[in-house]
C-alpha cells in the first residue's frame, strides 16, 4: 500500500482548535517536520481539514 509523507508548511498556532487538533492528531507538532502514514481514506480526510498548512508527497513501496 502507498504511504503518505506530510510535512508542515505553515504554523497552526494562530487556528482554530479543530485545525490544532487535526495537525495533533497527524503527529505533526512544528514547522518543517514530517511524518509518513498509510494512504487510508481517514488520512486524506484530515490532510482535507488542513490542506493550507500542510505539503504532501506520496510514497510508492
Amino acid at each position: 500500500m502507498a504511504k503518505l509523507r506530510v510535512t508542515q508548511i505553515r504554523s497552526a498556532q494562530s487556528r482554530g482548535a479543530k485545525q490544532q487538533g487535526t495537525m495533533r492528531a497527524l503527529g505533526i507538532r512544528r514547522i518543517g517536520q514530517s511524518v509518513e502514514h498509510e494512504d487510508v481514506p481517514v488520512i486524506r480526510g484530515m490532510i482535507r481539514k488542513v490542506e493550507h498548512l500542510v505539503e504532501v508527497e506520496e510514497i510508492k513501496k
